[in-house]
Protein backbone atom coordinates (compact mmCIF):
# COMPACT_ATOMS: atom_id res chain seq x y z
CA UNK A 1 0.00 0.00 0.00
CA UNK A 2 1.19 3.51 -0.82
CA UNK A 3 -0.05 6.79 0.63
CA UNK A 4 0.34 9.93 -1.49
CA UNK A 5 -0.57 13.36 -0.12
CA UNK A 6 -1.11 16.37 -2.37
CA UNK A 7 -1.10 19.75 -0.63
CA UNK A 8 -0.80 23.34 -1.72
CA UNK A 9 -0.26 26.84 -0.41
CA UNK A 10 -3.72 28.24 -1.12
CA UNK A 11 -7.15 27.58 -2.58
CA UNK A 12 -7.61 27.32 -6.34
CA UNK A 13 -3.99 26.51 -7.18
CA UNK A 14 -4.81 23.18 -8.83
CA UNK A 15 -4.62 20.64 -5.98
CA UNK A 16 -7.83 18.83 -6.94
CA UNK A 17 -6.83 18.82 -10.62
CA UNK A 18 -3.47 17.29 -9.70
CA UNK A 19 -5.13 14.56 -7.61
CA UNK A 20 -7.59 13.77 -10.40
CA UNK A 21 -4.74 13.78 -12.90
CA UNK A 22 -2.71 11.30 -10.86
CA UNK A 23 -5.72 9.01 -10.52
CA UNK A 24 -6.35 9.17 -14.26
CA UNK A 25 -2.67 8.65 -15.18
CA UNK A 26 -2.15 5.68 -12.84
CA UNK A 27 -5.36 3.61 -12.98
CA UNK A 28 -3.48 0.44 -12.09
CA UNK A 29 -3.05 1.79 -8.55
CA UNK A 30 -6.77 1.37 -7.80
CA UNK A 31 -6.83 4.58 -5.77
CA UNK A 32 -8.99 5.41 -2.78
CA UNK A 33 -9.11 9.20 -2.58
CA UNK A 34 -9.76 11.62 0.27
CA UNK A 35 -10.60 15.33 0.18
CA UNK A 36 -10.06 16.99 3.57
CA UNK A 37 -11.74 20.32 4.20
CA UNK A 38 -11.52 22.37 7.39
CA UNK A 39 -14.21 25.01 7.77
CA UNK A 40 -14.06 28.21 9.78
CA UNK A 41 -16.54 29.45 12.37
CA UNK A 42 -20.14 29.67 11.18
CA UNK A 43 -19.90 26.87 8.62
CA UNK A 44 -21.40 23.44 9.26
CA UNK A 45 -19.07 20.47 8.81
CA UNK A 46 -22.02 18.25 7.97
CA UNK A 47 -22.68 19.93 4.63
CA UNK A 48 -20.34 22.91 4.27
CA UNK A 49 -23.20 25.39 4.46
CA UNK A 50 -23.40 28.50 6.69
CA UNK A 51 -24.94 27.79 10.08
CA UNK A 52 -24.98 28.93 13.68
CA UNK A 53 -24.89 25.47 15.24
CA UNK A 54 -22.29 24.75 17.89
CA UNK A 55 -23.17 21.15 18.74
CA UNK A 56 -20.50 18.49 18.82
CA UNK A 57 -22.39 16.47 16.19
CA UNK A 58 -21.64 19.13 13.61
CA UNK A 59 -17.89 19.35 14.23
CA UNK A 60 -16.89 16.38 12.04
CA UNK A 61 -18.39 14.62 9.03
CA UNK A 62 -16.97 11.90 6.80
CA UNK A 63 -18.99 10.77 3.81
CA UNK A 64 -18.33 8.47 0.89
CA UNK A 65 -18.92 10.14 -2.45
CA UNK A 66 -21.26 8.69 -5.05
CA UNK A 67 -21.32 9.36 -8.79
CA UNK A 68 -23.76 8.01 -11.35
CA UNK A 69 -21.09 7.73 -14.03
CA UNK A 70 -22.78 10.08 -16.45
CA UNK A 71 -23.23 13.69 -15.32
CA UNK A 72 -19.98 15.65 -15.30
CA UNK A 73 -21.33 19.14 -14.77
CA UNK A 74 -21.05 20.60 -11.28
CA UNK A 75 -19.15 17.67 -9.78
CA UNK A 76 -17.81 18.11 -6.25
CA UNK A 77 -14.05 17.72 -5.83
CA UNK A 78 -14.47 14.28 -4.31
CA UNK A 79 -16.79 13.23 -7.15
CA UNK A 80 -14.15 14.39 -9.62
CA UNK A 81 -11.88 11.73 -8.14
CA UNK A 82 -14.45 9.05 -9.02
CA UNK A 83 -14.87 10.49 -12.50
CA UNK A 84 -11.08 10.26 -12.91
CA UNK A 85 -11.16 6.58 -12.00
CA UNK A 86 -10.81 6.27 -8.21
CA UNK A 87 -12.38 3.13 -6.76
CA UNK A 88 -13.69 5.01 -3.73
CA UNK A 89 -13.72 8.65 -2.65
CA UNK A 90 -14.34 10.30 0.71
CA UNK A 91 -15.02 13.89 1.73
CA UNK A 92 -13.78 14.66 5.24
CA UNK A 93 -15.09 17.87 6.80
CA UNK A 94 -14.10 19.27 10.18
CA UNK A 95 -14.06 22.56 11.95
CA UNK A 96 -10.75 24.38 11.72
CA UNK A 97 -8.22 22.75 14.03
CA UNK A 98 -10.36 19.68 14.73
CA UNK A 99 -9.03 17.25 12.14
CA UNK A 100 -7.81 14.97 14.95
CA UNK A 101 -11.44 14.05 15.65
CA UNK A 102 -11.85 12.70 12.12
CA UNK A 103 -8.60 10.74 12.00
CA UNK A 104 -9.88 7.48 13.57
CA UNK A 105 -12.39 7.13 10.70
CA UNK A 106 -9.81 8.21 8.14
CA UNK A 107 -7.27 5.68 9.44
CA UNK A 108 -9.92 2.96 9.35
CA UNK A 109 -10.70 3.66 5.70
CA UNK A 110 -7.01 3.87 4.81
CA UNK A 111 -6.37 0.48 6.43
CA UNK A 112 -9.16 -1.05 4.34
CA UNK A 113 -7.91 0.53 1.11
CA UNK A 114 -5.14 -0.34 -1.29
CA UNK A 115 -3.35 2.76 -2.50
CA UNK A 116 -4.45 6.11 -1.11
CA UNK A 117 -4.22 9.69 -2.35
CA UNK A 118 -5.21 12.52 0.01
CA UNK A 119 -5.75 16.19 -0.80
CA UNK A 120 -4.62 18.04 2.32
CA UNK A 121 -1.72 19.73 4.08
CA UNK A 122 -2.94 19.33 7.65
CA UNK A 123 -3.15 15.53 7.48
CA UNK A 124 0.66 15.52 7.61
CA UNK A 125 0.35 16.27 11.31
CA UNK A 126 -1.16 12.81 11.81
CA UNK A 127 0.52 10.55 9.28
CA UNK A 128 3.70 10.27 7.27
CA UNK A 129 2.90 9.52 3.65
CA UNK A 130 5.18 7.72 1.25
CA UNK A 131 5.10 10.76 -1.07
CA UNK A 132 4.11 14.37 -0.41
CA UNK A 133 3.62 16.72 -3.36
CA UNK A 134 3.11 20.45 -2.77
CA UNK A 135 1.35 22.57 -5.40
CA UNK A 136 2.70 26.14 -5.52
CA UNK A 137 1.45 28.97 -7.74
CA UNK A 138 3.64 32.11 -7.72
CA UNK A 139 0.65 34.03 -9.08
CA UNK A 140 -1.30 33.49 -5.84
CA UNK A 141 -0.22 35.63 -2.89
CA UNK A 142 -1.89 33.74 -0.04
CA UNK A 143 0.30 31.14 1.67
CA UNK A 144 -1.39 28.88 4.24
CA UNK A 145 0.35 28.27 7.53
CA UNK A 146 -0.12 24.53 7.04
CA UNK A 147 1.68 24.65 3.69
CA UNK A 148 4.52 26.68 5.17
CA UNK A 149 4.85 24.32 8.13
CA UNK A 150 5.36 21.23 5.96
CA UNK A 151 7.15 22.78 3.00
CA UNK A 152 10.45 21.10 3.84
CA UNK A 153 8.76 17.69 3.81
CA UNK A 154 7.78 17.93 0.14
CA UNK A 155 9.25 15.22 -2.07
CA UNK A 156 8.56 17.51 -5.04
CA UNK A 157 6.85 20.81 -5.70
CA UNK A 158 4.50 21.23 -8.65
CA UNK A 159 4.56 24.68 -10.19
CA UNK A 160 3.05 26.34 -13.28
CA UNK A 161 5.90 27.04 -15.73
CA UNK A 162 8.28 25.14 -13.44
CA UNK A 163 9.54 28.25 -11.61
CA UNK A 164 9.34 28.62 -7.82
CA UNK A 165 9.13 31.92 -5.99
CA UNK A 166 7.00 35.01 -5.61
CA UNK A 167 7.92 38.33 -4.02
CA UNK A 168 4.44 38.46 -2.48
CA UNK A 169 5.08 35.32 -0.41
CA UNK A 170 5.85 36.89 2.94
CA UNK A 171 7.76 34.99 5.61
CA UNK A 172 8.28 32.00 3.32
CA UNK A 173 11.85 30.76 3.06
CA UNK A 174 12.43 29.04 -0.26
CA UNK A 175 15.65 27.66 1.20
CA UNK A 176 13.41 24.96 2.64
CA UNK A 177 13.09 23.67 -0.93
CA UNK A 178 16.80 23.45 -1.73
CA UNK A 179 17.39 20.15 -3.48
CA UNK A 180 13.66 19.45 -3.86
CA UNK A 181 12.61 18.54 -7.43
CA UNK A 182 10.51 21.21 -9.14
CA UNK A 183 8.07 19.80 -11.68
CA UNK A 184 5.95 21.78 -14.11
CA UNK A 185 2.16 21.49 -14.17
CA UNK A 186 -0.10 23.01 -16.76
CA UNK A 187 -3.87 23.17 -17.30
CA UNK A 188 -6.07 21.64 -18.44
CA UNK A 189 -4.49 18.27 -17.56
CA UNK A 190 -2.09 19.60 -14.89
CA UNK A 191 -0.27 16.29 -14.49
CA UNK A 192 2.54 16.13 -17.02
CA UNK A 193 4.59 13.11 -18.06
CA UNK A 194 7.40 14.33 -15.81
CA UNK A 195 5.08 14.29 -12.78
CA UNK A 196 3.83 10.80 -13.61
CA UNK A 197 7.37 9.50 -14.18
CA UNK A 198 8.49 11.00 -10.86
CA UNK A 199 5.61 9.37 -9.00
CA UNK A 200 6.17 5.99 -10.66
CA UNK A 201 9.86 6.04 -9.70
CA UNK A 202 9.07 6.96 -6.10
CA UNK A 203 6.39 4.29 -5.85
CA UNK A 204 8.85 1.67 -7.09
CA UNK A 205 11.32 2.82 -4.42
CA UNK A 206 8.60 2.60 -1.76
CA UNK A 207 7.78 -0.98 -2.73
CA UNK A 208 11.46 -1.96 -2.41
CA UNK A 209 11.74 -0.63 1.14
Amino acid sequence: MAIVVVGGHSRNVGKTSVVAGLIRALPEMGWTAFKITQFGHGVCSANGEPCDCETASHSVAVSEERWDGTTREGLTDSARYLEAGARRSFWVRTRMGQLAEAMPRVRKEIAAAGNVVIESNSVLRFLRPDIYLSVLDPGTEDFKDSARLYLDRADAVLVPDGVVGAPAWKNVSLRLLEGTPVLRIAPPDYVTEAVVDFLRERLVAVRKQ
